[in-house]
């Protein structure tokens, strides 16, 4: 009887493997592969049988991997680094710098420091392109969700690659045209509040207004820290804001010193691996030369 030969893994089998351990369910695994997700649930059978193991235990919550199947993931990431290095080899015989990179952070640091830094950068390497994520949930820079994060941290993860360009300090604003001078927390707890809701509850302006201001029920809940600038801005309310979305502006008055104990610090982070790549590189090295630039003229702390 001739023997059942071993099953060979393709590429595809791999990017199937680690899309779905970076996912961890079938509709985002899909997603990310721009595939349907019988598809993705056919091939994870189809490998699962032809290896005789199972790779992934399945529950409500979606599908976990198992010390195999997360160990073929570490492969396949390997093998995705490689590729991109092999790609990005090619790009640096040309004399530019080209290729997708993906950068995300929070609403307020995109708005207030990231596209000023960036405007000028983008005019000198056209085939750059961009994906940039505002979001107050942290990307997983393991998972690959992004490139490059700018993010508000006491301190960098020890597993990522990380810049930090200054500290972000926040303080009490108010609408100049709303003639509001109050400084003391009495003052404060009189006026009208905009402020971040729920999905926001460990966001420091929140922490420092429950400690100081506890009696205070903000008029204007949203999910958004920029949200909170514009009804500041519009008159609406008080808000706690980032210090250097005031910078240059007329039309806001700080009412309080910033908030030390609410102070944190920006980090630009990327993945060791993928921090090379010359297309990722060059974004990295110019975000944290910009923003470092941009915190020691004053943009952090006004």
């Amino acid at each position: 009887m001739r023997a059942k030969t071993q099953y060979e893994l393709t590429s595809a089998d791999t990017q199937t493997i680690l899309a779905l351990v970076r996912a961890g369910t079938l509709a985002e695994a899909a997603q990310r592969l721009g595939i349907d997700a019988s598809t993705i649930f056919r091939s994870v059978q189809r490998i699962e049988r032809g290896l005789g193991q199972r790779l992934f235990e399945r529950s409500r919550s979606g599908y976990r991997a198992t010390p195999l199947g997360a160990q073929l993931a570490r492969h396949a990431e390997r093998i995705e680094s490689e590729l991109a290095a092999a790609r990005s080899t090619v790009q640096a015989s040309s004399d530019r710098v080209s290729g997708s990179v993906h950068v995300t952070t929070t609403d307020t640091v995109l708005y207030g420091l990231l596209l000023p830094a960036l405007h000028d950068f983008v005019a000198l390497h056209p085939a750059l392109s961009f994906e940039l994520t505002a979001t107050n949930s942290l990307a997983s820079l393991t998972k690959r969700d992004a490139d490059i994060a700018v993010r508000a941290t006491r301190r960098a993860p020890d597993h990522l690659v990380g810049k930090h360009v200054g500290p972000l300090r926040i303080a009490v604003f108010a609408a100049r045209s709303s003639g509001i001078q109050a400084s003391d927390g009495d003052a404060l707890a009189r006026c009208d509040w905009a402020a971040p809701d729920a999905s926001l509850g460990d966001h420091p302006s929140v922490l420092w207004r429950k400690r100081h201001c506890p009696t205070v029920e903000p008029r204007y809940k949203t999910n958004s820290v920029m949200a909170v600038f514009e009804l500041v801005v519009r008159g609406f309310g008080v808000g706690i804001l980032p210090t250097f979305l005031a910078r240059g502006r007329d039309d806001l008055v700080q009412l309080t010193p910033p908030l030390d104990e609410a102070e944190s610090q920006v980090w630009v982070l990327a993945h060791p691996e993928s921090r090379h790549l010359p297309h990722v590189a060059a974004v990295y090295t110019h975000l944290s030369q910009q923003l470092s630039g941009a915190f020691a003229a004053g943009d952090g702390a006004l």
